[in-house]
């Protein structure tokens, strides 16, 4: 007869049920990096919203990060999602395709002489077309162009898989990884139930 809880292999640790863990890796870089030419995807423009409407962003951002387990402003209420989105210092884009959002692009430069490159992104349909180097390209120079002397970003490896390699080759280098425990916003109601098919949903056994 098989134990309904077998015993934990050496060194594992049990999550608290309804819980999920990612391993976060933080990357970053010191100088500007030298910029690969290129003209962007046809009739794709970077637009700078301000003062956005709320359902918008937040349509945008499920749209692009609701497969990688992007929830942190879908936690926010109203008045919090809007005092975030309005903070000095920073910048929020939407790359736009036929006049419709695509991408996200979000930089924060509330501390002095860094930027933190927040959200990056496309949606589904325009990834591995060439808008994502054509985004990488305009984050770099916007964030360069302000008196920076570093810019850093963090993923985690619920994000797509290519995502570190394509960082590093954008010119950011790991420097230190560490691991997140939050609940699972499928079983909260915060996210579709069928998002993010490659993290296991699991829930709580009966009884």
């Amino acid at each position: 007869m098989h134990s309904e809880n077998p015993p934990l292999p050496l060194g594992y640790s049990a999550l608290p049920p309804g819980t999920i863990a990612n391993v976060v890796t933080c990357l970053d870089m010191r100088a500007p990096p030298t910029l690969s030419e290129t003209s962007g995807p046809p009739d794709m423009t970077l637009v700078r919203w301000t003062d956005v409407a709320l359902d918008t962003y937040r349509d945008l951002y499920r749209a692009v990060g609701e497969d990688w387990m992007w929830v942190s402003r879908l936690l926010m209420s109203d008045d919090e999602l809007r005092s975030k989105l309005n903070e000095p210092g920073r910048e929020i884009y939407a790359a736009c395709k036929h006049g419709r959002p695509a991408g996200l692009l979000e930089l924060d430069f509330s501390n002095q002489g860094e930027c933190e490159l927040v959200f990056f992104g496309l949606v589904p349909e325009a990834i591995g077309k060439g808008a994502g180097r054509w985004l990488m390209n305009e984050a770099l120079a916007k964030a360069w162009e302000k008196p920076i002397t570093r810019l850093w970003l963090h993923t985690c490896h619920f994000d797509h898989p290519a995502a570190i390699d394509f960082y590093r080759r954008s010119g950011f280098t790991p420097y230190a990884t560490f691991v997140e425990v939050t609940e699972d916003p499928r079983l909260t109601g915060k996210m579709r139930r069928d998002a993010a098919r490659h993290v296991p949903l699991i829930e709580t056994r009966p009884g």
